[in-house]
């Protein structure tokens, strides 16, 4: 999606559905587990520092096989580039071209409206909390 990176959720006076925006049809497949493969032991280290965070960071949710592959190639690319004594300003500019459509960067997922959160961290409410005490000073609670 070409353009300037979009403002994020919670900065915009209102959500996105109420302005009537993405009034397209989708169609929807089923996502299948990927197995991600190892990085290649000879690979120039910065290629393998970007495969290990691409393990790890949020967007992998969203992979399958095919993304894992695209990956694995382009990593395979930047070594090569990363270890020739020739290096093209044309052939960086490619590299990093494809690795926009696995959404590696945040601008890039803000352009298709991904957005990865912090985990929320799990608490009760307060009404459980108090009917646990309830039925502990009662004698109930197990």
């Amino acid at each position: 999606m070409p353009g300037p990176v979009p403002n994020r959720e919670a900065d915009l006076a209102r959500p996105r559905e109420r302005k009537g925006g993405d009034a397209q049809s989708v169609t929807r497949g089923v996502a299948r587990p990927a197995k991600v493969p190892n990085a290649d032991r000879t690979w120039h280290p910065i290629a393998k520092r970007l495969w290990d965070s691409l393990k790890e960071s949020g967007q992998a949710d969203f992979y399958q096989q095919s993304d894992w592959a695209l990956a694995y190639s382009l990593c395979e690319d930047l070594s090569f580039y990363k270890k020739s004594g020739k290096r093209s300003g044309q052939m960086l500019q490619t590299i990093y071209a494809a690795f926009e459509r696995l959404l590696v960067a945040e601008g890039d997922r803000r352009r298709v409206r991904i957005e990865l959160h912090e985990p929320v961290p799990e608490e009760q409410s307060a009404a459980v909390l108090a009917i646990a005490d309830y039925k502990k000073d009662l004698g109930l609670a197990e």
